[in-house]
């Protein structure tokens, strides 16, 4: 116990073992591309059936309301990104800045919002092509998981294991296979804008907040009790914005980190933004929220409900092809966790080794492996919800890392400062707490027994073999 407070060394990236050092090969284009791969993706292309039902037409302020704690957020990534541009985001900046037992909390959060983001994302990606797959002659019964009445979602695994040997094979190549397929689903979204907008009717806006704004329970018309409310759809649409956090892992493959990360998580956040109020706006507009509501393809089903079944196949096969840019950003993001982690000693070393190449193949395959089974068995709806729980964990910590850093070091060398630092920092805290607790109250239960048995990991195994506790020791 006596290690729990040990502060982690950054080291430089020439200075590690070469099985241990990741080749830098990434600049800001690469890096704001991972960015808005990884941010408009599941969120706006599938989730926002799933806010409407929650919100009605007031989904819209749900998303700005999570924009703006987001965006919060990330000016308080950016500053820590550019302090200390080393692999590993909210796990290494809580591990040199706190401690280690708080950065394996947030090492483990992070853990599990990567895992469950790759694998929701997949069911997500799956309810897309499902339809152009069964129109093929491929069962039903492989495209669910088991709580929706199928078998295993095959089309899920699929995805994953082939975003897994994108990886393998490099990440230059990775990133700019990606660079070109974020195009691809932005035309798909201005397309959707574009043939929605002579549908639009105010009348669609009334009543605009049907179920309040705090979150509370009712008795849907099934007769299960649901959570509704504006904050209950923010808690749950939290989801579609985060992704920048996914760039402060390529730190250590960054040329210029001190410049380039910060281009990358604001400038992706900024373009997010502006194509989430466009999209919403436009969709709610062109349909009564009740129609999509819950639709596993909210965006294909409104166009064809409008009478634009051609533009509903190109959503479908646009987001078929571009979809897998976000599994692609929060699979890197997931398997640099893991490698930092087994780098630092927290978990076997064996797994922090890198190939020939520069990538982990070791670690890219066990993620690869944990995250199919989450996609082929567990519906969209709680793989999200659970993944909010880590990620605003990690929000959190980094916004405290970055105030304790303004006191404790306010003349450190800083490339990006976050403007107005206190006020954005507790906006940004208070605004993840909310969001905490606006949850449904199963993902609470289910992520604090997930760190349950993350302690008990920690203490039978981490604690003993991390490398800062062992120099704290000396």
């Amino acid at each position: 116990m006596a290690r729990w407070n040990a502060r982690k060394t950054i080291v430089a990236a020439e200075d590690m073992a070469p099985e241990h050092r990741l080749t830098p090969s990434l600049s800001w284009p690469h890096l704001v591309a991972l960015g808005v791969g990884a941010i408009v993706g599941t969120g706006i292309l599938t989730l926002i059936g799933v806010g409407a039902a929650k919100a009605g037409p007031a989904v819209i302020l749900s998303f700005s309301i999570a924009g703006v704690i987001c965006a919060a957020a990330a000016l308080a990534y950016a500053e820590m990104a550019t302090m200390m541009p080393a692999s590993g985001s909210a796990y290494t900046y809580t591990y040199a800045v706190i401690g280690e037992l708080v950065a394996w909390i947030v090492g483990w959060s992070l853990i599990l919002e990567y895992s469950l983001v790759v694998s929701a994302v997949a069911v997500g990606w799956s309810g897309y092509a499902t339809p152009l797959l069964e129109a093929v002659g491929f069962p039903h019964l492989l495209t669910q998981s088991p709580e929706l009445g199928g078998v295993v979602n095959v089309p899920a695994i699929f995805i994953i294991a082939v975003v897994a040997g994108l990886l393998i094979y490099g990440l230059k190549e990775s990133a700019t296979l990606n660079a070109a397929l974020v195009l691809v689903k932005i035309a798909a979204l201005v397309v959707f804008v574009a043939v929605t907008l002579p549908y639009f009717d105010a009348a669609h806006f009334d009543p605009f907040m049907p179920f309040g704004f705090p979150k509370h329970s009712v008795i849907v018309p099934d007769g299960h009790p649901a959570e509704v409310g504006v904050m209950a759809a923010a808690a749950i649409i939290f989801f579609a914005f985060y992704g920048f956090d996914a760039i402060a892992t390529a730190a250590e493959e960054t040329k210029n980190p001190g410049r380039d990360l910060a281009i990358g998580i604001v400038g992706s956040m900024i373009v997010c933004v502006v194509i989430y109020m466009a999209v919403a706006a436009a969709a709610i507009g062109a349909l009564a929220f009740a129609r999509f509501a819950n639709s596993p393809e909210p965006l294909a089903l409104i166009l064809r409900e409008i009478g634009q079944p051609l533009a509903a196949k190109y959503l479908a096969v646009s987001a078929v092809v571009a979809l897998p840019t976000v599994i692609l950003a929060f699979f890197y993001g997931q398997s640099r966790i893991f490698f930092v982690m087994a780098r630092d000693g927290l978990l076997p070393q064996g797994l922090a080794r890198v190939s020939g190449r520069g990538s982990p193949i070791r670690i890219t395959v066990f993620t690869a492996i944990v995250v199919a089974a989450l996609a082929g068995f567990v519906p969209l709806a709680e793989l999200a919800a659970l993944a909010n729980a880590g990620t605003l964990t990690a929000f959190i910590a980094v916004t405290v890392c970055m105030l304790i850093l303004r006191r404790r070091a306010p003349d450190a060398p800083r490339r990006f400062r976050t403007p107005a630092a206190w006020p954005v920092g507790i906006v940004a805290i208070l605004g993840c707490c909310y969001l905490l607790y606006s949850l449904p109250q199963r993902t609470q239960i289910w992520f604090v027994c997930a760190h349950i048995v993350g302690l008990v990991i920690y203490f039978a195994y981490g604690a003993r073999r991390s490398v800062a506790g062992r120099e704290a020791e000396g």
